[in-house]
Order: C-alpha cells, then structure tokens, then sequence
C-alpha cells in the first residue's frame, strides 16, 4: 500500500507555512498548545457560517494574534468593529475560564483577510459542496459543478475532489472521485493547496477530500 502523506505538511518551509508560529520552552509547550486549539474551537464553532478559510495564529511576548482568512469578512467585522471586538472578547472569556492562573494569553489582536476569490480556495470549495450534499443535491451533479467552477479560474491548474460515505442514501458507503488538469502530488516546489472537510447529511457522514493545483514556486 502506499504511504500518504499531507499536502501541506510534506511542503512545509518549501510553499507552506505553519497555521501557528510561535516559540515556547518545554514547560510551557502544553499550556500554548491547548489556548491554541480553544481559540480554534471557539472560532470555528462561532463562524461556521461565515466562509472561514484558515485560521492562523501568531505569538509574541503576552500577546497572541489570531488572523482569519474569510469570503465575508463584513459578516465577521460587525457593525463598526462590533463583531471582532465580541470575538476579542469571548476568546479571553473561554481562555481565562478553562486555563489555569498564570495563562500565557495577556492580550488578544484579530485580523480579518478577504478571500478576493473562493475558487481558488480548497476549504471554501469543500464547504461549498457540504452545503450541497446536505440539501440532497445529488452528488454528481455537485462535484461536476464544484470542478467547472474552479477550473474557470487561470490560476488553477488542475482538481481533484474525493467524496464517500452514504452516497445517494445508499446503504453501502462507497467512494466517488472526479479530477480534471495537472496534480503533481510529489513535486516539492508546486503549490497544493488541500482540505479534508465532512458534510453531516441526514443519512450520515459523508467526507470531502479537495485537491487544487496552483502552478510551481521557484525561489
């Protein structure tokens, strides 16, 4: 059998970057690790309608930032700034509340990024065809539209989606898969931006796999 290997770990410091970036000692690894994934839980729970890319985390001396990357950053932004400051504040509420005294978290900065184009994105297209399975789209019909929508854009050169679970309904899971252009998966210096994501249908889980060819990186 093949050993498979994470798209983006296997490119990381080539085309990839960490999602967190930051430097602790080994007493305190634990504690940094575990803010890190509340403020993940947190965000993902409270924006899971609001076109959520990736979210990046960057630590300095008693201060932590958190950089969102959205297709509707005006959703996430509020108000005059209402939205990122009840963020800012419900991301301390949770740390201060579940981590002992003495956290490492003194301050929190957001930053929201617009996603100018959510085909070029592989968590945006994943969403996309979750949102269709859950309406019981039929699932041909949706891969086939997911694919033609992200080729129309010249700065993909190639898809692959994988989808299984229920297909249809069906009582045996099954898997589907359905790709157009180039995908060199082994190629250090190509960019593959992938996903894995779920979509909870009414008859069970079904997994979303997105793979998108965005060229080759020289230095």
């Amino acid at each position: 059998m093949a050993h498979k290997v994470h798209p983006k770990g296997f490119r990381l410091r080539y085309t990839q970057d960490w999602s967190s970036r930051w430097i602790r000692k080994k007493h305190a690894y634990v504690q940094t690790l575990r803010e890190d994934f509340l403020i993940r839980e947190y965000l993902e729970r409270k924006l899971k309608d609001s076109a959520i890319e990736a979210i990046e985390i960057e630590r300095f001396s008693g201060k932590v930032m958190v950089i969102i990357h959205t297709a509707r950053p005006g959703l996430i932004i509020g108000r005059g700034g209402s939205g990122v400051e009840e963020l800012r504040k419900g991301i301390l509420r949770i740390l201060l509340g579940a981590l002992p005294k003495g956290s490492l978290t003194r301050e929190v900065h957001l930053e929201i990024r617009e996603i100018k184009n959510p085909w070029e994105s592989a968590a945006l297209t994943a969403q996309w065809i979750a949102q269709q399975l859950e309406k019981r789209v039929p699932f041909r019909r949706v891969l086939k539209q997911a694919i033609a929508k992200v080729m129309s854009n010249k700065a993909i050169k190639g898809v692959k989606v994988e989808i299984a679970g229920r297909l249809g309904g069906a009582e045996i899971a099954r898997r589907e898969t359905m790709r157009e252009g180039r995908l060199p998966l082994q190629t250090l210096r190509s960019q593959i931006d992938f996903v894995i994501h779920e979509a909870q249908t009414t008859y069970g889980t079904i997994g979303i796999k997105v793979w998108l060819y965005k060229g080759e990186t020289f230095e």
